[in-house]
């Protein structure tokens, strides 16, 4: 019986195909036999830090080999893996170390600084170690033994913490078993097969997952795990150590590397990436790309439509998925007649239940129900009962993840997202849900990027603003916009305020942040926060 283990898999696949490529970082190639070697010295160096199963080991490391090393080792040595946004400041570095309990931190240089300061403020009888990327951690795995000792029987129980984005509060750290987060990722990709196949046993018959490079960060769920994802199945995972989305860059290192699906997040990636297949129409040969897929935010029809133009050869894959679990997926092919929104269908393991009485919608009510994902799915989250209850439900005798995606139900079964209700905007009593007037506004090939926020209004409690950044060569106004929203949206839906900027601010993961941008929509409208 196969351990669905990360770490044990990837053991088993080093031991049958050493010699072929793990890793790849511009220059760098490492083989799944030093990937494996690599990563057992880091444990036993860990070890002798004084690291036991069970002990946090959090990764502030942008997309390099370390990173999965990191990840790889924690997992060796029994311990746990907490993704940490290097992006973050002092303090939200701080929150996470400080919150997961983490016992060392593994970080860049060019971190090393924050980090630093986050350790120094934790108050506590022993700080976690820290650990550099560079010649600090390369002669730690020199001189480190071959492995741990005694060694972890690793399991499936061991846990994997996904520290969600924080774009609307703190970071709260979803605890993943191995094995569920294992057979989650293999299900979400083949929803008629629930049971992954022996996986040592197919490298040994010299099967491979495509090539892929993640766009997106590790550090985020969806870079994250459709690499864990690859490297389940002996693939090559082709990483760009470039903080930010250089386009150039993507298209250059899929063409030379031959790479075959790549990981995005929505829009954010998406529309930069058409952008430079229009302005460098015939520079790349892009024939070897048969995939790319997304998760966490909007990903609208007409930028889907322009990439499969681009790239006939090419289904995308829009997934609902969370930190806190796994959806189904929606695919899209050039043969499409029309490109829709992504949407699903309920089915045993996906479904719209009432807010309030936990009831399943009635397709075609037109009523409005949270989101409920089954099959395997996170414990909860770290040192938050309160937050778990709320969170993941047992709704007759099945326990399911509610993050608090809202949607509808068609008459046909199929679900349409309306998006996440902590982003809700509660204006004279009406409820708008922010990414379906984003999803209009995108629509207009005048918008690059748009986010729609609620701001304090004395009349109507909150309104409606939206923000936009016009694309390159395109002139709007509020007229314009007001009126393209007038055709197919609501007057209660509709932006009472516009708000007009050279760029958004979002994380690395593309998600939109939401307490910065409704700062701003307040300090533009001359709005008092308090």
């Amino acid at each position: 019986m196969v351990t669905w283990n990360f770490a044990a898999v990837w053991d088993g696949i080093a031991a049958e195909v050493p010699d072929r490529e793990a890793l790849v970082c511009g220059d760098r190639r490492v083989t799944w036999g030093e990937f494996a070697a690599r990563a057992h010295r880091l444990a036993a160096h860990l070890q002798s830090l004084g690291l036991a199963p069970g002990d946090k080991v959090a990764i502030d490391v942008p997309n390099r080999p370390e990173y999965l090393e990191s990840f790889y080792a924690a997992l060796v040595l029994g311990c746990v893996p907490v993704n940490v946004n290097y992006r973050y400041t002092a303090d939200e570095v701080r929150h996470v170390v400080d919150d997961s309990d983490a016992a060392v931190v593994v970080h860049t240089a060019d971190v090393a600084e924050t980090v630093r300061t986050a350790v120094a403020r934790i108050d506590a009888p022993a700080r976690p170690h820290t650990l550099e990327v560079g010649e600090p951690y390369e002669q730690a795995i020199a001189a480190a033994p071959a492995t741990p000792d005694p060694a972890h029987t690793p399991s499936g129980d061991d846990l994997i913490f996904l520290y969600t984005g924080g774009t609307t509060g703190m970071p709260k750290g979803v605890m993943w078993r191995n094995e569920d987060l294992y057979v989650g990722i293999w299900v979400q990709a083949h929803p008629r097969h629930r049971e992954p196949p022996d996986p040592v046993a197919a490298a040994r018959a010299g099967k491979r997952a495509a090539t892929r490079l993640p766009v997106s960060p590790l550090m985020h769920g969806t870079g994250l795990m459709t690499t864990l994802s690859t490297l389940a199945g002996g693939g090559t995972v082709v990483l760009l150590d470039h903080t930010g989305l250089d386009p150039e860059l993507v298209w250059d290192t899929v063409a030379r590397e031959q790479v075959a699906a790549l990981t995005i997040v929505g829009d954010v990636f998406a529309r930069p990436l058409l952008d430079a297949l229009h302005a460098h129409a015939g520079r790349w040969h892009l024939t070897c790309l048969r995939a790319i897929v997304s998760s966490g935010v909007l990903f609208s029809p007409e930028v889907k439509r322009g990439l499969l133009d681009e790239l006939p050869g090419v289904t995308i894959i829009d997934t609902l998925g969370a930190s806190e679990g796994l959806g189904p997926s929606n695919a899209s092919t050039a043969a499409d007649d029309t490109i829709a929104p992504a949407r699903f269908r309920v089915n045993d393991r996906v479904f719209v239940i009432d807010e309030h009485t936990g009831q399943p919608v009635t397709p075609g009510s037109d009523e409005v129900g949270i989101v409920a994902m089954g099959g395997n799915i996170p414990l909860g989250y770290y040192n938050d009962p309160e937050k778990t209850r709320s969170t993941f439900r047992v709704i007759d005798g099945t326990r399911y993840s509610v993050p608090g995606d809202y949607a509808t139900v068609a008459a046909d079964g199929t679900v349409q997202l309306l998006g996440r209700g902590s982003a809700c905007i509660n204006t004279g009593g009406e409820k708008v849900y922010p990414e379906e007037v984003e999803l209009v506004l995108r629509d207009h090939t005048g918008v690059f990027d748009c986010t729609v926020v609620g701001v304090p209004d004395a009349r109507f409690g909150e309104k409606v603003v939206a923000i936009v950044q016009v694309a390159a060569g395109h002139h709007l106004d509020a007229d314009d916009l007001g009126a393209w929203c007038r055709r197919t949206l609501a007057g209660y839906k509709l932006p009472r305020e516009w708000l007009f900027v050279d760029g958004l601010p979002r994380s690395p993961a593309g998600k939109a942040d939401q307490p910065k941008l409704r700062a701003l929509a307040m300090e533009r409208l001359g709005i008092d926060g308090a």
